[in-house]
């Protein structure tokens, strides 16, 4: 019965969100109606609510805050174009697709899904144009980049919420993710372009020049201040992670928190870049606007993902699929693939399935790869229910078919072979 109103419940938020209800409050009004029809009382329900959003948000709300603010101020200090520009030299008109994934992996880490792609696009169609090339054949890599970055690697939303849900250590999730971005964006971004088009040749590239602009800030520091937060989480990880004490020891353990290293990385950044300190303060404040809905939507999922815990809904599931002998990471990763096809949103769908793959954590299912697992869930199909299927539909001038046999396509892929990299890593830990 349990289940019954659990399966109502989301329908419920399907159908709200279908009406173009906010996710947020659609999510919160889903969370009470669930508690109350799985017969908590109603200080229950208020207490489960109420612990489900301080629990989400204590453990993660200043990472996607200064990891948003790092975001912005890439974005408008010139630091991401600058990349652009270096990488595609570097790799040439014969390899642009390499420059372009290469880019979209990079400005990705910071900056967020729509920020990334509206700041890359115009890039995307410049190059499109000054080579002769697909914009499609240029654009599938950056998206594939940015889509592997936003459901993989903190900081991003969904990731860094999923990290607190399931207390799994965020460097080791970093570094999970960063092992398999790599290969399955390049599987996706660039052999499945090459696979549903035709073949083209590199010599037919007609030789193009793109106009850097004025007022970039210098290579080092451009890359410096994108890959300061990765490197720094990353050395911290791996420096606490040693059995051995030494001298020093404890400021590793202090890099390795998500929240100082993004804080030491906003500050040097500050420093590095060439605006002044009022435009940078302005980007900074810009940037934690963009994120404030997104925020609001998993506080809200924490919430109802605190009402499936206490309510036991999430123990049932455990119980259910005892039976199945089905590896707990692949449970999670169809339990959250299919809340994403329902619901749309990657972000809603991940943090809707918190609360039920919660209890499948343990010995055979390591947190770090359960947030992994979970990600490449909520990438799975994507479809008309997604506001990034139809961004990329408009931006590309695509039919709803072009964009299924491209955009969905894409998404299904990096979904799978996440799922596929999670399973091959959890038979070596």
């Amino acid at each position: 019965m349990s289940l019954l109103i659990l399966l109502t419940g989301i329908l419920l938020l399907f159908l709200m969100i279908l009406k173009k209800i906010n996710p947020m409050i659609a999510l919160m009004a889903v969370a009470i109606a669930t508690g109350l029809l799985l017969g908590m009382p109603v200080s229950k329900v208020i207490d489960a609510v109420s612990n489900g959003i301080g629990s989400t948000l204590g453990s993660m709300v200043m990472v996607l805050a200064f990891g948003a603010m790092m975001g912005k101020l890439i974005e408008d200090s010139g630091a991401a174009r600058k990349i652009v520009f270096i990488l595609i030299k570097a790799f040439g008109k014969q390899h642009i697709q390499w420059a372009v994934l290469l880019t979209g992996l990079l400005v990705g880490i910071p900056l967020f899904y729509n920020a990334g792609f509206v700041v890359l696009i115009p890039l995307v169609f410049a190059i499109s144009a000054a080579t002769g090339l697909s914009k499609l054949y240029i654009g599938l890599p950056m998206a594939t980049a940015l889509s592997v970055t936003h459901g993989f690697l903190p900081p991003h939303p969904g990731p860094v919420a999923l990290a607190g849900i399931f207390h799994a250590d965020i460097g080791q999730t970093l570094i999970y993710g960063l092992v398999l971005s790599l290969p399955i964006a390049v599987i996706a971004g660039i052999y499945f372009p090459r696979l549903i088009m035709k073949k083209i040749q590199p010599a037919l590239i007609k030789d193009f020049v793109l106009e850097e602009g004025e007022g970039l800030p210098g290579t080092a520091k451009s890359f410096m201040v994108a890959l300061l937060p990765v490197f720094l989480i990353i050395a911290g990880t791996i420096g606490s992670g040693l059995n051995t004490v030494y001298p020093g020891k404890s400021i590793f353990i202090f890099l390795a928190d998500p929240t100082a290293a993004l804080l030491i990385s906003v500050i040097l950044t500050l420093l590095l870049q060439n605006n002044s300190i009022e435009k940078a303060m302005e980007s900074c404040t810009e940037g934690v606007k963009s994120i404030a809905m997104i925020i609001l939507i998993i506080a809200a999922g924490g919430a109802f993902k605190q009402i499936l815990i206490d309510s036991g809904v999430g123990e049932t599931v455990k119980q259910l699929t005892g039976n199945l002998n089905l590896s707990p990471l692949l449970l999670a990763w169809l339990i959250t693939a299919s809340l994403r096809i329902t619901l749309g949103s990657a972000t809603v769908a991940a943090v809707t399935a918190s609360g039920m793959v919660l209890p499948l954590i343990g010995q055979h299912a390591p947190p770090e790869l359960m947030v992994v697992s979970v990600g490449a869930g909520s990438l799975m199909l994507s479809h008309v229910n997604d506001t990034g299927f139809w961004m990329f539909k408009e931006y590309f001038n695509l039919s709803l078919k072009e964009t299924f046999g491209t955009w969905t396509m894409m998404e299904s892929i990096v979904s799978v072979l996440g799922l596929v990299g999670v399973l091959l890593l959890n038979q070596f830990l």
